[in-house]
């Protein structure tokens, strides 16, 4: 099986190193001494604290091997060459809610760079999806719980 390739902008990569750094050394050596500490509290089969770091153990290796994984794939985003003709990823996107004319303010980014609170979505979400390869004055119909929502595309920019 192909592993699915992760586009990812520069900034993105380098913050997936800068957390792999951290969890290898940092993380890596605060759960040891968790263990260590834990280890020396004696009888495992009742030492909670030796299980919580053997836990905590297994989630931050599983992290450290996912985001190996996703470097080990990616697609580097080459910002520079990006268009504001129509939606790509790396794009700000401005649309306008037709039901209620509101305005929102997108960034389009691959999924492992999604930030809900920074207004970063992603390619493969409903509405980046309905604007990926559309340009400017078209206006594209949004699946939601709520139902459908129609928004215009009012600017694309890097």
């Amino acid at each position: 099986m192909t592993q699915k390739q992760t586009v990812l902008t520069k900034a993105g990569m380098e913050k997936l190193n800068e957390e792999l750094e951290m969890l290898k050394t940092v993380k890596r050596r605060d759960i040891a001494e968790k263990i260590k500490i834990a280890l020396s509290f004696g009888d495992l089969s009742e030492n909670s604290e030796y299980d919580e770091a053997k836990n905590e153990q297994g989630m931050v290796e599983a992290r450290i091997a996912e985001i190996e994984n996703i470097l080990g794939n990616i697609v580097l985003l080459d910002e520079e060459s990006l268009t504001t003709e129509i939606v790509h990823i790396g794009n700000k996107v401005r649309l306008k809610n037709l039901s209620n004319n509101q305005e929102l303010n997108l960034s389009i980014v691959g999924s492992k760079e999604v930030d809900m609170k920074n207004h970063r979505i992603s390619d493969e979400s409903p509405i980046g999806a309905a604007i990926m390869g559309r340009q400017v004055s078209d206006v594209v119909e949004v699946q939601a719980p709520a139902g459908t929502i129609k928004y215009e595309i009012l600017e694309i920019s890097k």
